[in-house]
């Protein structure tokens, strides 16, 4: 596979003075379609840009066997479009997991979790062959870190993984929803990280994916992208890792 990106020409090129940021999600959720693999499950993702490849997926929902989700939010809406949803647990691969992401390098390393659902995209992600993130070209970087890094907690050990992180020059606070602590999916808390230049996102991962009380860290380097569908203004560019 390759380890540096291979830019293939753009397709559905509209004006770009009608690009807005919604418009790119839009054309991106629908170019994922053509990674999904008929009479086959999908593993979704979740966040505002995965829900425009939900939308899209309804059009072709009578052509695959179903979705593996990452959330309950994509969950429900899979299911009020009238799309199967399977436990990861019946399931022992999937062909192709779609997802966005808050960043993304030229590598295909990616920081997600600002839906609060890192934990189980990462799950869904490791069942999956290969890794199609879809994104508007904001979020393509040169070095991770720009975007807060959520990391997944253990509630009696936010404080300590707070210090950790400070130890590296890194700022984390906790995540907050109407005044209280947010709690996953799971059960859990985020922290949110900022201040770091991930310039190794595998040797980051490992690391900080051993702190005793961290769940997940949101950084995607063992689960990378091999594919990314970036909208741009002159319409989606596909990336390749």
């Amino acid at each position: 596979m390759n380890t540096s990106p291979r830019d293939t020409a753009p397709t559905h090129a509209p004006h770009p003075s009608a690009l807005t940021q919604d418009a790119l999600k839009t054309l991106v959720g629908q170019a994922a379609l053509h990674y999904v693999v008929r009479g086959e499950l999908v593993g979704v993702g979740t966040g505002s840009t995965v829900n425009k490849f939900i939308d899209a997926l309804a059009t072709i929902k009578d052509q695959i066997k179903g979705a593996v989700s990452s959330s309950v939010a994509s969950t429900e809406r899979l299911r009020a479009l009238g799309i199967a949803v399977f436990d990861s647990n019946e399931v022992e691969r999937l062909s192709v997991y779609i997802d966005g992401a808050d960043e993304i390098d030229h590598q295909g390393h990616m920081v997600k979790g600002g839906g609060a659902a890192l934990t189980r995209e990462k799950i869904v992600a490791a069942q999956s062959d290969t890794f199609v993130c879809i994104a508007d070209e904001s979020k393509l970087v040169d070095v991770l870190g720009a975007f807060p890094l959520p990391v997944e907690v253990i509630p009696m050990a936010t404080a300590r993984v707070v210090r950790q992180f400070a130890a590296m020059g890194g700022h984390a606070v906790l995540r907050l929803k109407d005044g209280q602590p947010l709690v996953t999916d799971n059960g859990q808390h985020i922290i949110d990280v900022t201040g770091l230049k991930i310039h190794d996102p595998l040797a980051f991962e490992a690391q900080v994916s051993q702190w005793p009380g961290v769940v997940t860290v949101g950084v995607f380097a063992f689960q990378r992208a091999q594919v990314c569908l970036l909208g741009t203004a002159s319409g989606v560019k596909t990336l390749t890792f």
